[in-house]
This record gives structure tokens, sequence and C-alpha cells, in this order.
């Protein structure tokens, strides 16, 4: 599979690589501050920029990520020099950064008492493309999400009256490319599919090689309605990326251990194969017809082309057949159609 590979986006005119690189681990530092991990901000802007001399051309990213460091941090890489034509950034509305003091000239790491407060009226999500826009460096961001309405309780009303409405008036004038919403749940990301026309769906940790709890409803939803689906946490947050001897961790938490079982039986099948288990994870996830592209994080140069490799690597279709009969994956239809 070539992970450079661009795919359309929904019904618009614009394309995705199936890899691209999430940034929520770029946005803090090894002592704390960051989401999900952390590194130091050297080593951060390193990792962009590696992966940018790569090949890969896809960042996404969010205000949530380390209250804006990881925005900033893109800001100082090669991004916002090179040929703007040439990559591309999503990122998402629906936390406002405050207090909102920053300007270009200074060091956004060395602000403090940076807080994420979650709205999604439409006054706040022009704040934060404002704000994004202007840590970021950058005079246009591709595709906005809108982010985790599910995070309170008045978050999809406010999501339907401001955020998409807001969204859809922006792609009209042509300030985005593309419009669509990110979770971690497919439900309610149902329901948005169903009232709006969007574009792509950022779905994190719900359609894997571990959990495909969003294969049987949503993804053929998606594929009818013509919306594309890039996947967050193709991982599942670890549990599918690391030593399963040792503790690991499925949606950020610790892994419950009829999970670790089943990633164990996997990975098993994958061995047996010669296969490395984020190899399948990843070609698992790219095979299906909606799926448009890839964001794994990354804390290092190494993860980076790791994960092109394991694009790259060859997989045969008794590898999932196997894996099939086995009871660890269902609906194989993607894959053997696509191979």
């Amino acid at each position: 599979m070539d992970p450079f590979k661009k795919n359309q986006i929904g019904t618009t005119d614009f394309y995705l690589p199936y890899l691209g690189v999430g940034t929520a681990a770029l946005s803090g530092n090894t002592l704390g501050g960051g989401l999900y991990g952390g590194v130091e901000l050297d080593r951060a802007v390193t990792i962009i920029n590696h992966a940018y001399d790569e090949g890969l051309r896809y960042f996404d990213t969010a205000p949530l990520y380390g209250t804006g460091k990881a925005e900033y941090r893109i800001s100082l890489s090669k991004l916002p020099s090179v040929d703007r034509n040439s990559f591309i950034i999503s990122s998402k509305v629906g936390r406002v950064i405050h207090p909102d003091t920053y300007q270009p000239n200074q060091k956004y790491e060395q602000l403090d008492g940076l807080i994420a407060t979650n709205s999604w009226t439409e006054k706040n999500v022009l704040l934060s493309v404002e704000q994004s826009l202007k840590r970021l460096n950058l005079e246009k961001i591709d595709i906005l999400f809108v982010h985790d309405p599910d995070m309170e309780v008045y978050g999809e009303t406010e999501a339907v009256k401001g955020a998409f409405p807001t969204l859809i008036k922006l792609r009209e004038e042509g300030l985005v490319s593309a419009i669509g919403c990110g979770m971690n749940q497919w439900e309610m990301a149902y329901r948005f599919v169903e009232k709006f026309k969007l574009d792509v769906i950022l779905l994190a940790g719900r359609f894997t090689l571990l959990d495909q709890s969003a294969a049987k409803e949503f993804l053929p939803l998606c594929e009818k309605n013509k919306v594309s689906i890039v996947i967050g946490g193709p991982y599942n947050s670890g549990i599918l990326a690391k030593d399963l001897s040792k503790p690991v961790t499925f949606d950020y938490e610790v892994a419950p251990p009829h999970l670790v079982k089943k990633a164990e039986g996997i990975s098993e099948i994958c061995n047996n194969h010669g296969v490395n288990l984020k190899a399948a994870a990843l070609q698992f996830v790219l095979l299906h017809p909606t799926v448009v592209s890839a964001i794994p994080g990354v804390q290092s140069v190494a993860e980076v082309n790791e994960n092109i490799n394991h694009v790259k690597q060859d997989v045969p279709i008794d590898l999932w057949k196997e894996l099939n009969e086995a009871g660890l994956i269902q609906d194989i239809s993607h894959l053997v159609s696509s191979q």
C-alpha cells in the first residue's frame, strides 16, 4: 500500500493521503502538560519537519492539544515557510483558549494560566478559528472538525445550532475546504451525518483492528452519504502498538484483561504470518472504502519512519481470513475486495 496515495474527501475536489500525522502527543513535554504523552518543543518541531521531509503531507491538530501548544509548534516548523499547497492542515472547533492574549511575536510556551473552554456557539467557533490561525501562523486551515460535542450535556445542541451552520458558511465562502466532526464515539456523529452535508468524520478508536463498533451502522451510513472517514487512534492509544506482556492502554486508560487477551490473539496470528501488529492495524482501517486517511500520533522520528514502513508492508489476505475465522474481526468484505 502506498502511504502517500491521495484519496478524494467526500464529494469535494480536495484530497488526503493515506497516512497523516496526529499531533496530540507533540503538544507537551516529558514532564507533563501535553495530551496523551508529550515531547519537548525542539523535539516536536524536529518530528514535524522530518515527517514533511519524508513525504507526509497531512497534519492534524487542535486547540485542545496542550491548550494550543500543538498548533504553536507547527508554526515553528518549516510548514509556514514552504508552499502552502504542498501540505494539509486540519484543526478543530469547540475549545476556546483563555486568556486570549497571544500575539505572533510572543513565545506561546511561556504564557501562563491558559485554559481550554468548551463551547460550540457561532461566536466561539469563529474565535477558535481566529486563535488557531494565529497560533499556526497560517492563512488557512484546510479541514475543520467540530470537536467532542459529547463532552458537555449542551454540546450537541450548540453544535447543531452554532458550530455546524458556521462551518457550512465558512465552506460556502471558500475559507475552508472540508468540514466534519472529530469524536471518540460514532452514535452522535451518526446524527450529525444525517442532519448536515458533511465531508469527513475524524473517528477515533471506534473502527480499529481491535474495536469495530462503528462498522455495522455508521460506516455504511457514511458510504451512503459520501462522507469520508479519517481514522484517529488506529492503535487504540497503545494496545495495538506496544509489548502486550507489559501494561498497555486502551482509550488512554489501563486496558481491561479481555481486550488484552483479544489483542494477544490478533498479535499471535500476525506473527504467524510475519506481519507486524501495527502494520496490520494500519492497513485494516485504510482498506475500508470510506477511509481516506489514518493519523497515528507520533513521539519520535523513529515512529514516523515506522508508520510509513507499516503502510508499505505486504499483508497477505490469508491473515485477514484467519483473524475472521478466529472471531477476532468480523466483516472482511472490504479487505477481500481490495486485494
